[in-house]
This record gives structure tokens, C-alpha cells and sequence, in this order.
């Protein structure tokens, strides 16, 4: 890496031999960008796949706003660790298997969703135990070794009978396949989990907290900057970082849509990096949207 480019990382130094065009499109577009706190999340969730099978496994729940990175990380886990094909045994194995719970959860929409994500071909008149069995057996062919569950403060949505049948059926799968689980929700998400209390029991909680003005913030728009595409470096003021957390409330997606928006402009008008002007003058043209959970 040359000096005109040491402020990137080597795949944001590689966009600046494209066009404006092909930048700008690589800025808008949603881009992993690892920050300490997520690194923590995935190591903690990585030690997961390394704990010896057995009765009552560990199991983490990820709990934040809307809007602070709980589908990244839990894409970029998933991703991590994808399915693997084994050609001489001709076995598949899928050590991670990532889910959305259902709007309207149940057990039997709830095994329906599980089995088409494991492509598994359902009779229309199966019953639940059928159902249930399809889903054990496969994924115990498969090697499945965490659960991981998107959106699981849609529990909530079900009535108390629901919600319990739900969490039941979450905990038999973790004690029959000796399985750990991961769940990823707003923070509402407490009370649902909470209506079981063996289960709850289990779970390791992560929060993902809206940010503050300190060392990980800075971390945070650093790393982000070291993965914007410009050709200059942008050094920001003490004061921009805290007029950026105030504007942004803290919730990450804002973080990067600031940054974004912020980035295009300066590709636009040639000048090729975020000043403490650029950010102090920056206004939403609308009110900000989380753009991802």
C-alpha cells in the first residue's frame, strides 16, 4: 500500500483505480465494517462452535434498538461459517443455520419456516409431530451446531399460550439436538425469552448499546472512514464527533448514513474527504430510518 493510500484498508484502496460511478456505488452499498464491539460479539459468538455437545448448552442473546447492527452480525456470523461439502462422503454439513422468527409465531408456522429453510418438502396435511421429526432428523444429518434466530422479538406478537409453545419448542430443539442457540432482537426481546425461565437461564446477554461519546465511537468512525473509498485522509475534530453522535442519536445505521451521504458529496464536488465543515453544516433531508437492525 502506497502512502496516497494509507488511510484505507487494501479492498477501499483497490476502488480508487474505478470510476467515480463504480465508487460511489461501492459507498452506498451496505459493507461490512468490522469495530471492536462487533469483533467482541463474534468472538463470543464463535466460542459457540467450539463447546463440547452436551445437556443444557450455552446459548447468547444479542438485544439492541433498531438500527444498531444486530442483522450485520449476525449476516457476517452466518457467513462466517458456511455449509460445507464433503466429497468423499458426499455429506453436507451446516454448523451455523440462521432463522427469522415468524410475524405471527406458532409452533407449526414456526417448524414450517425451519423446514423450508432447510429445504425440506412438507405434505400439506403433516401434522406438528411430523413435522417436527422432518426437522430433527435433517438437522441432525446436516451437523447443525448453533440455531440462530433473527427478529426473535416477534414472540411478543403471539398470544401467552403461543409465546409458550414457541420457547418450549426452542429449548427441546437445543436439548435434543445439544445444540446452543442465538438470538438476536430488540430489546424487547428480554420479556419474550423471559417467559421461560429454563431457557433464560441459558442465555449469555450481549447488548448492543446506543453509542457515547468515547474510545469506541472514535473506533467506530474511524473504522468506517479506513473503509470509505477517498482519496484523502479526513481528520475530524473532538466537536464534529460530538455534533455526529448528537445528530445521529448514537444508532450506528444513522452513523453510517451520515458517513455515506457525507462520502458521496465529497466525490462529487472533487473533494475527496469528510471535513469538521461538511459535518457541522450536515443536514437529513428526512428523518432518519434505521436502514438495517
Amino acid at each position: 500500500m502506497n502512502d496516497v493510500s494509507s488511510h484505507l484498508t487494501p479492498a477501499a484502496a483497490a476502488l480508487l483505480s474505478e470510476s467515480d460511478e463504480r465508487r460511489i456505488r461501492a459507498i452506498k452499498s451496505r459493507r461490512w465494517v468490522l469495530y471492536p464491539r462487533a469483533k467482541q460479539a463474534l468472538d463470543r459468538l464463535g466460542l459457540l462452535l467450539n463447546h463440547p455437545r452436551g445437556t443444557r448448552m450455552p446459548s447468547v442473546a444479542i438485544y439492541g434498538d433498531s438500527g444498531m447492527g444486530k442483522t450485520m452480525i449476525m449476516k457476517r456470523f452466518r457467513d462466517e461459517h458456511p455449509p460445507g461439502f464433503n466429497a468423499v462422503t458426499g455429506a453436507l454439513r451446516t454448523p451455523v443455520l440462521a432463522m427469522e422468527m415468524t410475524s405471527r409465531p406458532g409452533e407449526r408456522r414456526f417448524y414450517a419456516e425451519l423446514l423450508t429453510l432447510l429445504g425440506a418438502p412438507q405434505r400439506p396435511r403433516a401434522d406438528i409431530a411430523q413435522m417436527e421429526q422432518s426437522a430433527l432428523r435433517i438437522m441432525e444429518a446436516i451437523g447443525v451446531q448453533v440455531l440462530v434466530i433473527d427478529e426473535v422479538h416477534n414472540i411478543l406478537a403471539g398470544s401467552y399460550r403461543e409465546q409458550r409453545v414457541v420457547l418450549n419448542t426452542l429449548r427441546f430443539l437445543s436439548n435434543r439436538l445439544q445444540i446452543s442457540l442465538v438470538c438476536f432482537g430488540v430489546n424487547e426481546a428480554r420479556e419474550a425469552i423471559s417467559g421461560d425461565v429454563q431457557l433464560a437461564r441459558r442465555f449469555e446477554q450481549f447488548t448492543l448499546n446506543r453509542w457515547a461519546a468515547d474510545e469506541q465511537f472514535e473506533a467506530l468512525v474511524a473504522s468506517i472512514l479506513r473503509n470509505t473509498p477517498l482519496r484523502n485522509p479526513s481528520v475530524l475534530s473532538p466537536k464534529s464527533l460530538r455534533w455526529m453522535l448528537q445528530v445521529t442519536e448514537g444508532i450506528t445505521a444513522n452513523i453510517f448514513h451520515l458517513i455515506n451521504n457525507l462520502a458521496v458529496e465529497a466525490v462529487e464536488t472533487g473533494r475527496e474527504q469528510i471535513c469538521d465543515e461538511a459535518i457541522e453544516s450536515w443536514q437529513p433531508e428526512l428523518d432518519m430510518e434505521a436502514a438495517f437492525a
